[in-house]
């Protein structure tokens, strides 16, 4: 068995806050990982107060590439493909209408340099997002979920680039999903210890991810490389956000131990009882 697994994000910083301790923790023991970014982030939000300054504005794009980088280093990734988009924004804002951005790439131009990379490295397993994101329903999120599913399909298809290198079919394909069990255990330990959530009752009226989760990835010793990570992304995350880094990482692993994830397809025959806590079970 091949133990590489392939990751499709949308922005630098996804790969930091969607599965990076998952990926710390197979790098450890010996698996391959390769990260496919879909967009420069140009439209992302400078959250971090120390670099809302006139020259980080005027050059995000690059200072986010080398952010990414910066994560991808500390997480483990053996391989970064950026494919290069321009980021979607909104829906009704003007970047979300720019003919050059993602959600306008016709599907198969950026599914097809996905496929290469697929039969390139020949995953067992991919990480990427489900198709309804009601929490936070980004254009680029969405189109992640039809990139990723499209290129498996050209991956696999002998039709596509016959020249090239070797079909290639992905066994395992898993979603990231945030699950109200989860959001609402670390807001229980916030008010344990004491201090102010910053969840408010908004986020726990959205349950619709919960009946998803199949797969529960043990977390220790991996957390506070996801924190590091998240800690590269100087222009998207603040150092002083409770979100992220509220409760230390003893804390936050005594609320929640794992991350959830949704398996979307398996091995044909493929059974577990309960939650499953591998992602290479079955293969």
């Amino acid at each position: 068995m091949n133990k590489t697994i392939i990751s499709i994000h949308a922005h630098p910083d996804d790969e930091s806050s969607k599965g990076a301790a998952i990926i710390a923790r197979y790098v450890s023991e010996g698996a391959r990982a390769v990260l496919i970014t879909a967009t420069g982030g140009e439209e992302g939000d400078i959250i971090n107060p120390a670099m809302k300054t006139d020259y980080v504005r005027a050059n995000l794009a690059m200072i986010r590439s080398q952010e990414l980088d910066e994560a991808v280093k500390i997480i483990g990734y053996h391989r970064l493909v950026k494919l290069g988009y321009r980021d979607s924004g909104m829906v009704g804002t003007p970047a979300n209408e720019n003919p050059s951005c993602f959600a306008m790439v016709p599907i198969d131009e950026a599914a097809s340099v996905v496929a290469r990379v697929i039969r390139q490295e020949r995953p067992s397993v991919m990480l990427t997002y489900p198709e309804i994101q009601s929490r936070y329903p980004h254009p680029d999120h969405v189109r992640v979920y039809h990139l990723s599913m499209r290129a498996m399909e050209l991956a696999s298809d002998p039709a596509f680039e016959p020249q090239g290198d070797a079909p290639h079919e992905i066994e395992k394909v898993y979603y990231h999903i945030w699950t109200k069990e989860r959001i609402l255990a670390i807001h229980e330990k916030f008010i344990e210890l004491g201090l102010e959530s910053p969840f408010t009752s908004g986020w726990f009226e959205d349950a619709i991810q919960d009946y998803l989760a199949t797969t529960k990835i043990a977390l220790k010793g991996f957390s506070q490389i996801r924190r590091d990570a998240l800690l590269a992304h100087r222009t998207q995350i603040d150092p002083n956000s409770p979100f992220w880094f509220g409760l230390d990482v003893d804390d936050e692993l005594d609320a929640y131990p794992t991350e959830d994830l949704y398996l979307a397809r398996g091995p044909v025959g493929y059974e577990f009882v309960g939650i499953e806590d591998d992602l290479f079970g079955g293969l």
